[in-house]
């Protein structure tokens, strides 16, 4: 049965209390925070060649945590008429009450005020990638009404990211900006593909749309084949700018790590089997960033 959405009319009982604002922004699950923060993480290290600067990496693990925590807000925002009727996210403040919607909008402002500070500290190229960014952000949680692989506008969105941070290095764009961001993409499939595959059946219910349902049984398939563009358009920038083989070694240990995960994905997998599968992907994030520091030496 669907959980009714609380009126915008009635007031609460009592303030908003802060475990509800920081249940909202996921605070105790950084898995997101992570996945955004990574691609940003490559293209710094890859465009200094191993040593961004200490000013650039607070701004941009600031921005990651910033930005994941409004995209979250905008996605409960758009989806709350969903959430209660999704087991895993009928506990979200919104749907239980803990929160209104103005509460949220109002700490969504603060957050993109803070986003907008960091700008401040950015070349202008930066500032003139920034509103794809927002626009992004905000468009992603109404995708998988109408887009078969809303996973696809994550992962630009996500990549987007890194576009930024390599401006902010460079203060260009180039060949290898856009290999890192077509690998960005093929990530984000292939890990929110894994990560839906918890809500597949709740959401084939209500008519929401992801690749786990597109997919169907051959998930697997839709994942390796995922996998190995993201390791190729990794392999060509790798290539083209003359990284060390550290670099490649590193993209074989993902290989492999990837590979296992395809072939557990061609039987049955349950919901906390998938998330755990999901989570092993800030560790495919890490080896990345560390093959390229290692490379760049």
């Amino acid at each position: 049965m669907p959980v009714s959405e609380p009126s915008d009319s009635s007031e609460p009982l009592s303030a908003p209390r802060p475990q509800a604002f920081a249940h909202l922004i996921r605070l105790s699950n950084q898995t997101g925070t992570l996945l955004l923060l990574f691609p940003t993480l490559w293209s710094l290290v890859f465009a200094s060649r191993g040593w961004p600067s200490a000013t650039l990496l607070i701004i941009f693990v600031a921005g990651s945590f910033i930005m994941r925590s409004a995209g979250v807000i905008m996605n409960d925002l758009a989806d709350r008429s969903f959430d209660g009727r999704v087991e895993r996210t009928r506990h979200r403040p919104l749907v239980s009450g803990q929160l209104r919607p103005k509460h949220a909008l109002r700490f969504l402002a603060i957050l993109l005020l803070g986003a907008i500070g960091l700008l401040y500290f950015l070349n202008p190229l930066t500032w003139l990638l920034s509103p794809v960014a927002l626009l992004l952000a905000g468009l992603y949680p109404f995708c998988k009404r109408f887009l078969h692989i809303p996973q696809l506008i994550l992962g630009v969105a996500f990549g987007w990211g890194g576009v930024m941070a390599w401006a902010s290095v460079r203060n260009e764009l180039e060949a290898s900006t856009w290999l890192l961001f077509a690998a960005t993409v093929c990530w984000a499939i292939v890990y929110d593909t894994i990560y839906a595959i918890q809500d597949r059946e709740d959401d084939m219910k209500i008519g929401v749309k992801s690749s786990a349902i597109l997919f169907g049984s051959y998930t697997w398939l839709g994942v390796g084949l995922f996998a190995s563009f993201m390791l190729f358009f990794l392999s060509l920038a790798g290539e083209i700018s003359n990284l060390r083989p550290e670099y490649f070694v590193g993209l074989l240990l993902i290989g492999i790590l990837m590979g296992y995960q395809v072939v557990l994905l061609r039987s049955e997998v349950t919901s906390l089997q998938a998330f755990s599968l999901f989570k092993q992907h800030c560790w495919i994030g890490g080896i990345v960033l560390a093959g390229i520091f290692l490379g760049t030496l």
